[in-house]
């Protein structure tokens, strides 16, 4: 199962056991198809929008007690129904991609947040209770985990979602450091960039690290991913740091290298 195409869905399948394999599949492919609604092709926005609308109406289905009226949302009501999976996650992610249509910059960090809470975290939710682990302890630590995922992908690619017309980075940080988006356009990693995306990189890994412990509690295999996930995420802030914050030229990503040594901090890893 290949699970770039939806960045935010932090899965490595090969850890999956296996009575999980299918019920993470109909959930991803749930994403990724109402991602595409958000992001993919020349659509109108108002087109975009009634299809997720049309997958919110299939959600309400489920809840009521109706049959959907689409195969993926017949096999995504057996898998919540068979592992008692909240509907407000699902909720949470077409909300953000509806977002995502009609919205292309934050204001300010707590709004950035708030997308986040719905674009990214709702996945994480969803893994736990598929492991049984959807402890209140572990969902807050599984949020800041998500969210900071998030960030990191948004500071990796800056460039690409300019391509798009969007701006992650909060308005009201932009303005405080004194970063302009014609600097963004022109791909320009000045003094002044550097020093924004050094406080942008320093409170994602303040996130993550917030949410770490969670690699410590879980156990077996979702322990091991957990751990992966952090690690890579930590590991993508150091090569921004070394790229001295110029991804518009060092896109950072990891490679066979990192993955050993993530594995190898992975095993003993505790907080």
């Amino acid at each position: 199962m290949a699970v770039d195409h939806y960045e935010n869905f932090p899965v490595a399948s090969i850890l999956l056991p296996k009575r999980l394999r299918r019920p993470v599949e109909v959930i991803y492919h749930f994403a990724r198809q109402a991602d595409d609604f958000a992001d993919e092709g020349d659509a109108p926005a108002a087109e975009r929008l009634a299809k997720l609308d049309a997958f919110r109406a299939e959600l309400d289905r489920i809840a009521s007690g109706s049959p959907p009226e689409t195969p993926l949302f017949r096999d995504l009501a057996q898998v919540v129904a068979e592992f008692r999976l909240p509907l407000q996650p699902l909720r949470d992610l077409l909300n953000a991609f509806s977002q995502d249509v009609v919205q292309k910059r934050h204001a300010d960090y707590a709004g950035l947040l708030d997308y986040c809470r719905r674009s990214a975290n709702p996945v994480g939710r969803l893994m736990l209770h598929l492991y049984d682990e959807a402890s209140e302890v572990n969902l807050r630590y599984s949020d800041a985990i998500c969210t900071s995922l998030q960030l990191i992908n948004f500071w990796q690619d800056v460039n690409k979602d300019w391509a798009i017309g969007r701006v992650y980075l909060p308005q009201e940080d932009l303005a405080r450091y004194g970063v302009s988006e014609a600097q963004i356009a022109a791909g320009q990693a000045d003094a002044a960039w550097r020093e924004l995306m050094r406080f942008e990189v320093d409170r994602a890994r303040a996130l993550m690290l917030s949410g770490a412990p969670l690699g410590s509690i879980l156990t077996g295999r979702i322990g091991l991913e957990m751990r992966l996930i952090i690690a890579g995420g930590l590991r993508i802030l150091d090569k921004l740091e070394a790229a001295d914050y110029d991804m518009f030229q060092r896109r950072p990503v990891l490679k066979p290298l990192d993955w050993v040594i993530m594995l190898a901090q992975s095993a003993p890893f505790r907080i």
